[in-house]
Formats: C-alpha cells, sequence, structure tokens
C-alpha cells in the first residue's frame, strides 16, 4: 500500500511541478514579467506556510483516508476549470494567480495528512527508510516534471502541461480508494479546532525531541537553501550554461539524492543519528565551497551529486526521527509545524541570500554560507539530536476516570489538578529532577501552565499544581493523550512519595 501511493504521490508531484513550469511560461509576456512570474513561486508555498497548521488539525481529526481522496476532487475540478479557461482564452494573470494559490492550498491540506499516514502504512522499524523513499520522490518530481513541462509546451502549449496536471491526480486518488484502512476511534470524540491547534503549538514546544529536530531543520536549511536559490547564476555566471545545462545540473542533485536514500540505510547500521546529521552537514559545507572555488562544468556535476546526497540525508534523517518521537493523536499537528519550518526556511534563505549575492558577489556568498554549514554541522556536538526508541507511542489510559462528585459541563474551565507528595530530605534532589521530565509531560499533553510549592508547615509536603484549559481536555489527557513514555516518568516521580502522592481537581466555583 506504501509503494502504491507512493507511486501515486510521485505522479501527482510531476504534475504539479509541470503546473508551475506552464503557469510561469504562460505569464512571460504579460507587464512587469519578472515580477509576475516570480509570484507563481510566491502563490505556490504562501498557502502551505498559512495553512499547513489548520491542515494538520484536520487531518488529526478525520479519517486521513477520504480526507486525501477529497482533496484529490477538489486538484481535479480545479485543475481541470484552469484548462477549461486557459483553452478558452479567459485567463488573465491575476485569475492564474488565483488558480496557483487554490491548489497551493490543496497542497497544504494534502501534505500534513500524507506525512501522519506513512506511521500506518510500514512497520515502525521502517519508518526511517520510508522517509528516505519520500525524499527520493519529492527529487525525481522535482526533477522529472519541469524538464517533461519543457517538451509538452514546445510540442503542443501551455493547455497541454495544464491538462496533465489534472490528470496527475488520478493514480493518487485510485490508490486512496484501494488503502482499507481501519478508522482509529478518538477518546473522547473529535477534537474541536482552535483547542485542537492550540495543543498541537504546545506539544511542539514542550517536547524537548521535537524542538531539536525542528531546530537542527532550520538552522541547516538557512544557509543550505543558497544553493537552490543562487544555482540559476553558478550555471550562467560561473559555468557559462544554457538551459539545457541548468537543468542537467538540477538532474545532478536529484541523482544524488536517490545515491542518498540508497547509502543512508548502510551508514545508519554504523553511525548514530547525530553523527550522520554532522557528516551530511560537512557534506554540504564542502560542496557549497566547492561550487565555486572549483573551475569546471564536469566537476560542478560531481560536486552538486554530492551536495543532493547531503540535502537528502539531512532531510530525511530528521524527519524520519520526527514520526519516530511523536504519538498519533497530534502526529499530523506537528508535522505541518514541520512543513512550516521547512517551506519559511527555504524563502527567508533565499530572500537573504538573493540580497547577500547582490551586495557583495557570489563567491564571498557561497565561502559565507559554507561556513555556516560547517557550524551548524559542528554544533551537534553540543545540541544534540537523540535516536528514537523503537517503542510505539500508543495512547494509554492509565490514570482510569476523574474522581469528582458531579462530572461538570465539557467547557467548564480552567480546571486545576493539585497533586500532594511526601517526599523525604534525603530523596529531595533526586525527586525534583524526576519532577523536570513530569512538568514536560504535563504541559505537552494539554496543561497550560504548572507550578510546584512546597508546605510552609510540612517541610517533606510538595504540592504540584497544572492547569487545563477546560474539563474536556482534561478528559482527553486521561482517555488518549498520555504514552508509556510519559507513564514511566509519572512513575519515577510518584515513587518517591512515602504516603503516595493524593490528587485533587479543582473547578470553577
Amino acid at each position: 500500500m506504501f509503494a502504491l501511493l507512493w507511486v501515486g504521490v510521485l505522479i501527482s508531484g510531476m504534475g504539479t511541478w509541470m503546473q508551475t513550469v506552464g503557469a510561469q511560461w504562460l505569464l512571460l509576456d504579460s507587464p512587469n514579467a519578472a515580477a509576475v512570474v516570480a509570484l507563481v513561486q510566491v502563490a505556490n508555498t504562501l498557502p502551505v506556510m498559512v495553512m499547513a497548521m489548520p491542515a494538520g488539525v484536520l487531518a488529526d481529526s478525520f479519517d486521513k483516508r477520504w480526507l486525501l481522496f477529497a482533496v484529490q476532487v477538489y486538484f481535479l475540478l480545479a485543475g481541470v476549470s484552469l484548462l477549461v479557461l486557459t483553452l478558452a482564452g479567459r485567463m488573465p494573470a491575476s485569475l492564474l494567480l488565483v488558480f496557483t494559490f487554490l491548489l497551493g492550498a490543496g497542497a497544504a491540506v494534502q501534505l500534513p495528512a500524507l506525512q501522519a499516514s506513512t506511521p500506518e502504512l510500514v512497520p515502525r522499524h521502517q519508518l526511517r527508510s520510508a522517509a528516505r523513499l519520500e525524499m527520493v520522490g519529492v527529487n525525481v518530481a522535482r526533477a522529472a516534471g519541469p524538464a517533461l513541462a519543457g517538451l509538452v509546451i514546445a510540442g503542443w502549449g501551455v493547455a497541454s502541461v495544464f491538462a496533465l496536471n489534472a490528470l496527475s491526480v488520478i493514480p493518487l486518488g485510485v490508490g486512496l480508494l484501494f488503502w482499507h484502512r481501519t478508522p482509529t476511534a478518538v477518546p473522547g470524540g473529535r477534537e474541536r479546532f482552535w483547542p485542537a491547534l492550540r495543543a498541537g503549538g504546545r506539544y511542539a514546544w514542550h517536547d524537548t525531541d521535537v524542538r531539536r529536530v525542528l531546530l537542527r531543520l532550520g538552522v541547516f536549511l538557512l544557509p543550505a537553501s543558497a544553493l537552490w536559490a543562487l544555482l540559476p547564476l553558478i550555471a550562467t555566471r560561473r559555468l557559462g550554461a544554457g538551459p539545457g545545462g541548468y537543468g542537467v545540473m538540477f538532474a545532478a542533485l536529484g541523482i544524488g539524492a536517490i545515491a542518498g536514500a540508497l547509502v543512508l540505510g548502510r551508514v545508519r547500521r554504523v553511525l548514530s543519528t547525530n553523527a550522520t546529521l554532522t557528516a551530511a552537514g560537512l557534506l554540504m559545507a564542502a560542496s557549497l565551497l566547492a561550487l565555486v572555488a572549483v573551475q569546471g562544468y564536469p566537476a560542478a556535476l560531481v560536486i552538486l551529486v554530492g551536495a543532493g546526497l547531503a540535502w537528502t540525508t539531512t532531510i530525511s534523517t530528521l524527519v524520519g526521527e520526527l514520526q519516530l518521537f511523536l504519538p498519533g493523536w497530534v502526529m499530523a499537528r506537528v508535522l505541518a509545524i514541520w512543513t512550516m519550518v521547512f517551506t519559511g526556511c527555504q524563502a527567508l534563505g533565499a530572500l537573504l541570500w538573493g540580497v547577500v549575492a547582490n551586495q557583495i558577489d557570489l563567491f564571498a556568498t557561497f565561502v559565507v554560507t559554507a561556513g555556516l554549514s560547517a557550524a551548524v554541522a559542528g554544533m551537534g556536538m553540543f545540541w544534540r539530536v537523540p535516536d528514537a526508541s523503537a517503542d510505539a507511542l500508543d495512547p494509554i489510559a492509565y490514570w482510569g476516570e476523574a474522581r469528582v462528585a458531579l462530572p461538570p459541563e465539557p467547557s467548564a474551565g480552567p480546571v486545576q489538578i493539585a497533586v500532594t507528595y511526601t517526599v523525604a530530605a534525603e530523596h529531595e534532589r533526586d525527586w525534583l529532577a524526576a519532577m523536570g521530565a513530569m512538568r514536560r509531560s504535563r504541559l505537552r499533553s494539554g496543561a497550560t501552565r504548572w507550578e510546584l510549592y512546597r508546605d510552609a508547615e510540612h517541610l517533606d509536603r510538595f504540592v504540584e499544581q497544572f492547569w487545563v484549559p477546560t474539563w474536556e481536555e482534561h478528559l482527553r489527557q486521561h482517555e488518549g493523550r498520555l504514552t508509556a513514555h510519559d507513564q514511566a516518568i509519572e512513575r519515577t516521580a510518584l515513587g518517591f512519595s512515602d504516603p503516595p502522592a493524593t490528587a485533587t481537581h479543582l473547578l470553577p466555583p
């Protein structure tokens, strides 16, 4: 099933790139063509940055199979409408940009749902391999789509490209119909939109491993994005390559990406996650420097293969680890944040290095980015991304039912939970260390505030207090947000209390 959907995503991705090239070509003769053509990329990426997080909420709340199928129907209708209006000669630049934005909005909804579906399609121990294959698909689509678009436009015109883009979603739609997905029951029913949105953001902010993955992604992309942003200038100004030569350079990056997927499986048998990221970062730094230091077109192609390998190794390693760190209830929302960081840092980096290259020169810009990439690789010595465990993060309802005299309304809140511990003085230091992990567990599972107090009259007595926005959200902690990892943290902290800790729920009067 993973293979079937992978092929569908590959074909759909090629169609997306073909549509982008077709839109840019159609706008070449419009007034202010340079600015308008650039707006095509903006219209493609802006919806992803703005809508990714709400799309993650949808993917966590609805059946992913039917959500993805609905997106393919949406793509087909939008693509056919774009084709018909183009053939009728009623496609001004402004309307074309609107359609590009609408197609980008569909991609924003699709991406988190697709990424969150992977853990349902492959065994947990193969998630890293699946992430590498997904990166191969992305790079093959990025390389083959524009090349095919150029051939089709030359032979049959822009409308043919739009037609192929509309048809490209059919294989994925058919594949989704063959996916006999077992719907997963959400404890407590479907979450309301705004609380679910806030819960996803809180989880990403308070989970140390997730923050480290996102930080490593951002600091890698900012200097490495110069490669994609300034490669046309390298091709024309330093190597004297024409459009065909530039296309071959793009293909070299794709070959490196595929090589990275093939090599990385063997590398991961001997290197840890952090060591793999360090090696890939150093390779990217060396590639950026060599691209402007070494003369000759053939040498540049070899260097770009290395850069593509470094790019794919880093991105696929980070997204694979992130999927392993995440429990199912919040996976699509955090992967949506990943998408926002990914697109945002690439856009910011492209703008930054374009301005820098304009102010100084191309050689100095690549020297700076190479130095920054090397520094990011060295950063792994101090800001490590740990290897994810092989344990699944399935929800465990180990808290049992909340003890209340009269169940409050679901919207009642805020709810304050007070837990009283009695800890002997000789165990206090170790217990306080355990409570640091407890704080992170409470906050990422739904609490908005956490505090710890000592009883002034009884020095061995402590009170932990945390606040949850509503009673409904607190019940989700009881029923579906806690995992075996949270249970281990809680057991450690509770084990220090003698007599056992007691909990009290405090509600608004």
